[in-house]
This record gives C-alpha cells, sequence and structure tokens, in this order.
C-alpha cells in the first residue's frame, strides 16, 4: 500500500501589527479610505511645497527684498503682491482642506480631536493674513524709505493678530501630533514633531524681540512646522494605502 504524501503546506500570508492596526483604524472611520479623504490628506501634503516654492522664489526674484530684514508677508506688497496675497490664500485652503481629512483618519485616536482643530485654525488665519496686507516698509517695495514705519495700518495690525494666532495654532498643532506619535510608539515622529513645533516658537520669538536676521528664523520654523504637518499627513495617507 502506497503512502499518501500530506499536500504542501502554504505559507500563511504573513500581517505585521502595524498593518492589522492599519486597516482596524480604517474599519473603526467610515469613510477614512475613501478617495475623498486621500485628496484631503494630499492638499496638506501640497501646503507647504507651495507655499515655499512661491515664497522663495519671490526672495530671489523681488527687487529690494532682503529676508534678512523683510518677512515672507511683506511681500504681498508692491505691484507683485497679489502673487504672495494668492500664495497665502491657496495655502490657506490647501492646509484647511488637509486639516477635515486628518480629523478624519485620526479620530478617536490621541490628539486626533485637537491637531486637525489646530490646524484648521491655522488654514484659516493664513488665509485671513491674505486678505489682509502689512505696510511697506525697510527699503521694500523698492523706493520705499527704509527703516520701520511711525504708524501702523489698521489692515496690517489685522494681519499681524492673524499671524500670531495661525503660528500658535501651527505650533500647538505639532506638540500635539508629537503626543499622538509618542502614545503610539513612534518615538522618532513623536520626537520629529516636537522639534518642529519648537522651531517655530524660537524662531517666531527671535523674531518679534527683534532678533538680528529674525525675519529669516521665523521663515526656517514657519516652513519646519508646516513641512511637520505634510509628513504627518502623508503617513496617514500610505497608511491608508496599505491598508487599502
Amino acid at each position: 500500500m502506497t503512502a499518501v504524501r500530506p499536500a504542501p503546506a502554504v505559507p500563511a500570508r504573513r500581517t505585521t501589527r502595524a498593518g492589522t492596526a492599519e486597516r482596524s483604524e480604517a474599519a473603526a472611520r467610515p469613510g477614512a479610505a475613501a478617495p475623498a479623504t486621500r485628496l484631503l490628506l494630499a492638499c496638506l501634503v501640497a501646503a507647504t511645497p507651495v507655499f515655499g516654492f512661491v515664497s522663495l522664489a519671490q526672495v530671489f526674484t523681488r527687487e529690494g527684498f532682503d529676508l534678512l530684514r523683510h518677512p515672507l508677508s511683506m511681500l504681498s506688497t508692491g505691484d507683485l503682491g497679489w502673487i504672495q496675497i494668492t500664495n497665502f490664500l491657496v495655502s490657506g485652503a490647501l492646509t484647511i482642506a488637509g486639516a477635515v481629512g486628518l480629523r478624519r483618519v485620526m479620530r478617536g485616536t490621541p490628539g486626533g480631536t485637537w491637531a486637525p482643530r489646530l490646524l484648521l485654525v491655522n488654514g484659516v488665519m493664513l488665509a485671513v493674513a491674505g486678505v489682509f496686507v502689512m505696510d511697506p516698509g525697510d527699503g521694500f517695495p523698492a523706493g520705499t524709505p527704509l527703516g520701520q514705519p511711525t504708524a501702523m495700518s489698521w489692515h496690517a495690525m489685522a494681519h499681524m493678530a492673524a499671524g500670531s494666532v495661525a503660528f500658535t495654532a501651527l505650533i500647538a498643532a505639532c506638540f500635539v501630533l508629537g503626543r499622538h506619535f509618542s502614545r503610539a510608539g513612534r518615538t522618532g515622529f513623536a520626537v520629529a514633531s516636537r522639534v518642529s513645533g519648537a522651531a517655530l516658537l524660537l524662531g517666531n520669538g527671535w523674531a518679534m524681540s527683534g532678533g538680528r536676521a529674525g525675519s529669516l528664523t521665523l521663515c526656517v520654523g514657519v516652513l519646519v512646522a508646516m513641512a511637520w504637518a505634510g509628513v504627518a499627513a502623508a503617513d496617514r495617507l500610505a497608511a491608508l494605502r496599505r491598508a487599502a
């Protein structure tokens, strides 16, 4: 009698703990993996490249602009000021959309309530900063007398107020994201979140204190913190794609 050989075992599909968690999270949030949610997250990913590229392109091409003395917001003044005004409005809209997407995928997780809310405030205030324009000053636009204006217009004050709220919300969002990643056991992401928030906190503080090249430190801090919000959105976008 011939012995019956057992059929070769089919190797089981390996599932990582992270992959299981991603699928569970997606299943727990109706609509979280929908194409619309992915598009919203992609908007937040795009916000920093759009804002950074348009701003820095003008830094190197607008006559009389000096990033060591002039904040990026001053690019909204002059004949070409409409470019930076549009940049504020578009970047604000992208951030608002991204905050909505982040809320969908972070719901029920540590920081899942406040991180999207704070980014939403940041996006709204970016748009408001585009509506209310700074005053010309310190040699920009070209032909403007050197030195700071002796008086500040109402729209410049509104711009400063909107900017302060936007920066505060973005700093807080970075620290909330740090808590989110820390509770998830992702130490590297948690540290990067807090460092990004600290970069904007210190850069803005140095600029507000009148420190040398304060507009440059503020620019670096803003771009770093905005970029980290984009990284957080890209991370969730990648998780949705893996879960799908």
